[in-house]
């Protein structure tokens, strides 16, 4: 439906661009390329473009969905609200190329098996898509992105058969298990993944079908080594299999500042506070200063994930249950963390409970969560014994 939908929305234009556009030779043929991770955290995912190659007509050229420009009136603020248009740009394959051999990143193609017609269908789309009325998308990281508009776009050039059917997989991961396979390799993706873990909410923790696993990249180029479709009885694959055309040679450094792991780093955080605490009880000390910095960075944290979740319009930062462990009750806290009422420190000490009984079933926790929330809950177990003594 998703297919005829789109073919019906783009026909008309493909039509128009027919006259004006010179069509393929029967020998054209239509590749997808990968690219592999680069060093900047947007490229950790790495990218998907198209590519239209006719011989006879001296046309090799890339179609690219992932462009965006930093240069953007109030960049970072549409970004952080869902709101940052993305475009197709159109460069030669000669200059895609000496692009990303600059940059070191190894670069796969995968050649479509498309007849003439179907070829000619993709470049006339594309090509009408690339006129400046239409060449830009509201992008949105796990619903439409360069990789899931490259499917989507095969998808629609196909004619008599369906490319890409949606299918539940078995033992299917969820969105952020997806995105924790691309983050775990380094200690620095570590951090990045902590941060996402919080902003985004339940709805990425639902296993994805076939379709949703496209939208990153390197498993939309696995689903094309592997999806089939019926030709004369026998099953084929969409795309012949991968070629490497660049094998890449950038090594990954991490930063200099960023050497420990968040694990660590928390591993170390709870036992300090563990020992603190512990030693606070024996000699009377009231950890104001500890108290009141814990409660205050858990309140500034409450505040960005009502935002995301409120004002974003990104799907995937909506139901974000790490509100229950990180409450805006530690705004209050914060200021008054030895005098707030004994009903704030229990109830939030309810929900840093409710929080960890809710991973298993509800909303997977940042890992670090699993050691910074028995961390704060021992502070505001102590805050109640301590109205309980008075």
């Amino acid at each position: 439906m998703k297919k005829i939908f789109l073919l019906l929305l783009l026909m008309p234009l493909a039509l128009h661009a027919q006259t004006s556009t010179m069509p393929l030779d029967s020998n054209a043929f239509a590749a997808v390329l990968t690219c592999d991770a680069g060093s900047d955290f947007y490229t950790t995912f790495g990218h998907t473009a198209i590519r239209i190659c006719d011989t006879a007509h001296q046309i090799d050229v890339v179609y690219n969905y992932g462009t965006f420009d930093f240069n953007t009136k109030h960049f970072y603020w549409k970004f952080a609200c869902g709101n940052l248009n993305y475009c197709l740009s159109r460069t030669s394959f000669a200059n895609f190329l000496r692009e990303y051999d600059y940059e070191g990143r190894a670069v796969w193609q995968q050649r479509l098996r498309l007849t003439p017609q179907e070829v000619n269908n993709l470049f006339l789309m594309l090509e009408m898509n690339y006129e400046p009325q239409y060449r830009y998308y509201r992008y949105d990281f796990f619903k439409d992105n360069c990789a899931t508009r490259v499917r989507d776009m095969i998808s629609a050039c196909l004619v008599h058969r369906d490319g890409f059917v949606e299918h539940e997989v078995a033992d299917a991961m969820t969105y952020r298990q997806l995105l924790r396979s691309y983050t775990d390799n380094s200690v620095s993706g570590k951090w990045w993944q902590t941060g996402i873990d919080v902003l985004i909410g339940a709805r990425c923790d639902r296993p994805c079908n076939s379709m949703e696993y496209m939208f990153l990249p390197m498993d939309l180029m696995r689903q094309l080594d592997t999806t089939h479709f019926a030709v004369a009885d026998s099953a084929v694959t969409l795309a012949d299999r991968y070629t490497t055309l660049l094998a890449g040679s950038k090594k990954m450094e991490e930063s200099s500042l960023i050497q420990f792991s968040p694990l660590l780093i928390f591993v170390i955080f709870l036992v300090v506070v563990i020992i603190i605490s512990f030693a606070a009880s024996m000699y009377g000390w009231r950890l104001t200063w500890l108290d009141a910095t814990m409660f205050g960075i858990l309140g500034i944290l409450s505040l960005f994930i009502i935002f995301f979740w409120a004002f974003s319009a990104y799907a995937c930062t909506k139901w974000n249950f790490n509100i229950l462990w990180a409450s805006p009750l530690f705004l209050y806290m914060a200021f008054r963390p030895n005098s707030s009422p004994l009903w704030m420190y229990i109830t939030q000490f309810v929900l840093l409970v409710v929080s960890l009984i809710g991973a298993f079933w509800i909303q997977s926790l940042p890992v670090a969560a699993y050691l910074l929330i028995p961390a704060v809950g021992l502070r505001l177990f102590s805050k109640i014994i301590n109205y309980s003594k008075s």
